[in-house]
């Protein structure tokens, strides 16, 4: 298993913009809750399931097998 950063730069830098303006949780969802910070507890469990293989919520991150 391994967990990269998206390929695309910009999508890259627009979420972590996000992250910053939101003091680290998602920028993708309206709840600030121990759940959405990054990394979201949805990503955590993805990252848990071994047959999981894809982009976060918020595509910052990707989940290789």
């Amino acid at each position: 298993m391994k967990i990269e950063l998206n390929p695309d730069a910009e999508i890259v830098k627009t979420v972590k913009e996000g992250l910053q303006q939101t003091g680290g949780y998602c920028p993708c969802r309206r709840e600030r809750t121990p759940e959405t910070k990054c990394m979201c507890k949805e990503f955590r469990d993805q990252i848990a399931d071994a047959d999981y293989e894809g982009f976060c919520h918020c595509m910052l991150y990707y989940k290789r097998k």
